[in-house]
C-alpha cells in the first residue's frame, strides 16, 4: 500500500527537512493557489519547447502562437533556444521579456524559462564556458565547481534565465554510454561533493530567496541513468536495489540537502520500471524521505514514452496520469500543448487527485516564488562580471588542472627549438576541445569562438615557425561517428622532417542519443594514422580530446607520451600548449577507469571476488585489474613522496570521527599540485567488498622540497554499505585505509544497523 506521500498527501520527513519551510514563501503559495482555475494549474505542470512560439524565421517570437500557448493553454513554462543555436545575451533576455509579459498579462503568474547550461552559460554566443564536468572532476579540485557554477548562474540570469538544467550528476560507470563526459565521473562521492559544490554556487546559501545574480538547478537525471545495459542512451538499467540506494543515489541526496529546487528525471527506466512512473524513488525516496519540497521535471517527451515506447500505459492521458501520480510536477511535452488538457481531463474524470493536482501544482508556484519571479519576473540589473577576464582567468586555470599525463617516456616537456608536427582530426578544432551542448546540441563550436585557440594554433603561437600542421584524417561533421583518411601518407612524409609529432586523436563532439556507438575502439583511420607515423621512428606524443576513454591498446605501446585532454572547453588548446612545453605542470588525474579491453569494462570499486586473482577464494586486496590506466592515475614533472600515514585510533564504533593525517612532500626540481587520494577497504563483509572505495580528496601545491601534512575528517558511518536488506550497516570488523601506497589497518568493534534509509 502507497504511504500518504505517494498518494500526494503531506507528512513528515524521515529526517531533518531538506530545506527548510519559509512561511512568507508557503503564505504567497497558499495565496496564488486559491485563486486558481483547474485550467490555470494544469498549464502550470507543462513546459513547451521554445518553437512552439517561433515565427517563420525561427529567430523571433510569433505573437498569436504567445496568444494560444500563453493566454489559451496557461503554459507555465518554456526551455530551449530557437533554431537550436545559441544567441547573445540581450537576445535571449529580450525574448524572455516577452514571454514574461505576456504570462503576466494572461494569467498574472510568471512564467520560469530554462536552459541546458552544462559547463557554463554555454547557450549565450557571449557567455563563459569552463571545461566539461568530466575535466572538473579530474581535478580533484572543489573550487572549480564553486567557479563554474557561480559564473553559470550569474551569466544565465544576465539573460533574464532563472533555471539551468544542471548539474549532471550521473555515474559515469560505461564508458559506452554517450554521456559519460557530462559527469563528475564514476565514483559517487567524487561526483557527489563536486555536484553540491556547484549547486550551492549556482543556487546561492539560501534556496528559499535566490538573488539576481543565482538560479535554480535541475539536478539530472534522477536516477541510474548512466548504466544502460545496452550501453545506449535512454535504455534500461538493471541496477541492484542495495547499489542503487549506496552509489547511485548518493551525489543526488548530498544536493537535496544542499537545497537543490528541482530534479529532472532519468529518461529510461530501472529493473523494468520506467523511472517517470517509478513512485518509490520519486515520492518515496526523495519527497517523503527528505521532505523534500522541491520540484520534479520530466526530460524530452518523456510522459509520451510511457505509451509510445515502455508500454506501461495505453494512451497519453493514462500516461500523463501515470507520471503525475509518481510524483512527477511539471511534463516536459516539447511541441504539444493539448498536454494541458489531457492534464485537465484526468483530474474531472478522478485519475489524479485534486490534492496530488495542488500538490504539484504548489511545488511549481514555489519555485517561482523562491526565485522572486512574482515580485521580478523581468529585472534590470547591470551584470558588471559578465563575459569578465576573471571567468576566463578561472577557465584556464580549470582546464589547465584538468588534463592528465597518462604516460611520458622523457620526450615531455617539448624542447626549445624542437620541430613539430601537429596531425590528426582534432588538432585543428574547437568543437572537438567543448564537446556538446556547446553553443548548440550537438556542440558546434567552430561557428561561434574564432576567437580562442585550437591545439595546433596554441603550439604554434608558443613554437613560432617550428610547428607544421597536416590533419591525415578529418571528421565528417554530418555524422560524427565518420572519419576519413584523407593525407595519411602526407602526414607520415612531413614528421620524417620533425622531430616530435603530436598526434591529436579521439572524438568529434556529439550529445545523448546521436553519440550511440557499437565500438569503443578508436576508430580504424585514426589508429592508422598513429601507425604510419610510429614508422617513421619518430616520437608520438598521442594526445586523446574525447568524451569518453576510447580503446586504445593497440596503439598506446607506439606513443612516446600520452595525454588524455578530455573536453577542456575553449581554453583547452592554449592549456595543452602550456602543459607541453612546461610552461605549466601537470596535474590532473583520472577521474574514471580507463579500460584496456572491451570485454573488461571494470570501475575502480569492483567486488574483490571479480579479480581473477581471487577466484580461488583468497583475498588479494592489493590486485590490480588489467586496465590502461586506473581511476586516480596521472602523472606530473615532479614527484612526490607519502610518509607518515597516522588514523587516530586503531579502533573505532559508527558514532566516531576518524582523523587520518599524510605528510607529501615535493622530491622532484619543480613546483607542482598533487590531488590527494585516501581510500577505505571493508576485509571482511556480509555481502561481497568493493576493493576499495573514495573517502576524501584534498587539492594541494607544493615548491621543491615542500612537505604538507593533508587532514582528512570520515564519519565511521561513511565506511557502511547497504545490505542485503536494504538497511545501512557497519559492521564489526578490519578496514584498512590508504594514501599515496601507504596503509592502516583499523578495526570496528560494533556492528550497527540503521532503521533511516538515509546516513
Amino acid at each position: 500500500m502507497l504511504s500518504a506521500a505517494l498518494l500526494g498527501v503531506a507528512c513528515a520527513p524521515k529526517g531533518p527537512q531538506a530545506i527548510p519551510t519559509d512561511k512568507a514563501v508557503e503564505a504567497k503559495v497558499e495565496k496564488v493557489l486559491k485563486g486558481m482555475t483547474l485550467e490555470e494549474k494544469a498549464g502550470q505542470l507543462v513546459q513547451l519547447n521554445i518553437s512552439v512560439l517561433e515565427d517563420g524565421t525561427r529567430e523571433a517570437i510569433d505573437p498569436a502562437k504567445l496568444e494560444k500557448i500563453i493566454g489559451q493553454y496557461k503554459v507555465g513554462s518554456i526551455l530551449n533556444v530557437m533554431h537550436d543555436a545559441a544567441h547573445s545575451r540581450e537576445q535571449t533576455a529580450a525574448m524572455v521579456r516577452q514571454i514574461q509579459e505576456k504570462s503576466m498579462e494572461a494569467i498574472g503568474i510568471p512564467c520560469i524559462y530554462g536552459l541546458d547550461m552544462i559547463h557554463g552559460a554555454t547557450y549565450l554566443t557571449d557567455g563563459s564556458f569552463y571545461p566539461q564536468e568530466i575535466n572538473l572532476a579530474a581535478t580533484f579540485n572543489r573550487e572549480y565547481a564553486r567557479m563554474m557554477g557561480r559564473a553559470m548562474a550569474y551569466e544565465t540570469r544576465a539573460a533574464q534565465v532563472p533555471w539551468v538544467f544542471s548539474p549532471v550528476m550521473d555515474l559515469g560507470r560505461d564508458p559506452r554510454w554517450p554521456r559519460l563526459w557530462e559527469s563528475y565521473g564514476e565514483d559517487p562521492y567524487l561526483q557527489a561533493e563536486m555536484a553540491r559544490e556547484e549547486t550551492i554556487a549556482i543556487q546561492g546559501e539560501d534556496p528559499n530567496h535566490v538573488d539576481l545574480e543565482h538560479c535554480a538547478v535541475s539536478l539530472k537525471h534522477f536516477i541510474g541513468y548512466g548504466v544502460p545495459v545496452s550501453g545506449k542512451d535512454r535504455t534500461p538499467a538493471i541496477i541492484a536495489q542495495n547499489d542503487l540506494r549506496e552509489k547511485f543515489f548518493a551525489p543526488f541526496l548530498e544536493c537535496f540537502r544542499a537545497g537543490a529546487l528541482t530534479a529532472m528525471v532519468n529518461s529510461a527506466s530501472i529493473n523494468g520500471i520506467p523511472t517517470h512512473a517509478n513512485a518509490i524513488l520519486l515520492s518515496g525516496w526523495v519527497k517523503e524521505e527528505l521532505g523534500w519540497d522541491g520540484m520534479f521535471v520530466t526530460d524530452w517527451a518523456d510522459i509520451d514514452n510511457l505509451y509510445v515506447r515502455d508500454h506501461v500505459a495505453a494512451t497519453k492521458k493514462e500516461a500523463v496520469a501515470m507520471g503525475i501520480n509518481a510524483g512527477i510536477d511539471m511534463i516536459m511535452d516539447p511541441y504539444d500543448p493539448e498536454c494541458v488538457t489531457a492534464i485537465v481531463e484526468c483530474v474531472k474524470e478522478g485519475a489524479i487527485s485534486q490534492s496530488r493536482l495542488d500538490d504539484a501544482v504548489r511545488r511549481v508556484l514555489r519555485l517561482k516564488v523562491r526565485l522572486g519571479l512574482f515580485d521580478k519576473p523581468v529585472w534590470d540589473y547591470s551584470y558588471p562580471e559578465f563575459g569578465s577576464e576573471q571567468f576566463a582567468k578561472e577557465s584556464y586555470a580549470a582546464a589547465l588542472e584538468s588534463e592528465v599525463l597518462l604516460k611520458n617516456n622523457g620526450v615531455l616537456p617539448l624542447k626549445e627549438g624542437a620541430r613539430i608536427l601537429v596531425t590528426g582530426p582534432n588538432a585543428n578544432t574547437l568543437r572537438a576541445l567543448n564537446g556538446g551542448w556547446s553553443y548548440t546540441w550537438q556542440g558546434n563550436a567552430d561557428a561561434y569562438v574564432p576567437q580562442y585557440k585550437t591545439i595546433f594554433q596554441a603550439l604554434f603561437d608558443r613554437y613560432p615557425g617550428k610547428v607544421a600542421w597536416v590533419p591525415g584524417v578529418v571528421y565528417d561533421h554530418n555524422n560524427w561517428q565518420k572519419d576519413f583518411a584523407i593525407n595519411i601518407q602526407q602526414a607520415k612524409d612531413a614528421a620524417r622532417n620533425m622531430d616530435v609529432i603530436v598526434c591529436c586523436v579521439g572524438e568529434n563532439s556529439y550529445c545523448e542519443t546521436p553519440g550511440n556507438m557499437d565500438d569503443l575502439n578508436l576508430s580504424a583511420n585514426q589508429k592508422e594514422l598513429v601507425k604510419a607515423l610510429a614508422a617513421t621512428g619518430k616520437p608520438i606524443v598521442l594526445v586523446l580530446n574525447e568524451g569518453r576513454p576510447r580503446l586504445i591498446g593497440d596503439i598506446e605501446p607506439l606513443a612516446s607520451a600520452v595525454v588524455d585532454v578530455m573536453l577542456p572547453s575553449n581554453f583547452g588548446g592554449t592549456a595543452l600548449a602550456a602543459l607541453l612545453s612546461g610552461d605549466e605542470n601537470f596535474s590532473g588525474k583520472l577521474p574514471f577507469t580507463y579500460s584496456k579491453h572491451i570485454n573488461a569494462l571494470h570501475t575502480y570499486d569492483y567486488k574483490v571476488s571479480e579479480h581473477r586473482e581471487t577466484m580461488d577464494g583468497s583475498y588479494n586486496y592489493d590486485a590490480v585489474m588489467d586496465v590502461q590506466w586506473p581511476f586516480g592515475f596521472g602523472l606530473s614533472y615532479t614527484s612526490f613522496e607519502y610518509k607518515n600515514l597516522v588514523v587516530s585510533a586503531d579502533t573505532f564504533n559508527a558514532a566516531d570521527v576518524l582523523r587520518v593525517s599524510v605528510d607529501v612532500t615535493n622530491t622532484g626540481a619543480r613546483a607542482g599540485k598533487e590531488a590527494v587520494l585516501l581510500y577505505s577497504s571493508d576485509l571482511v563483509a556480509s555481502l561481497i567488498p568493493d576493493v576499495k572505495r573514495l573517502r576524501g580528496f584534498e587539492k594541494i601545491d607544493l615548491e621543491p622540497g615542500q612537505t604538507k601534512t593533508v587532514t582528512f575528517e570520515v564519519p565511521a558511518s561513511a565506511l557502511a554499505f547497504v545490505g542485503a536488506d536494504g538497511r545501512w550497516r557497519l559492521e564489526k570488523g578490519d578496514f584498512r585505509l590508504s594514501c599515496g601506497g601507504l596503509s592502516a589497518l583499523l578495526t570496528c568493534t560494533e556492528t550497527k544497523v540503521w532503521d533511516t534509509p538515509n546516513i
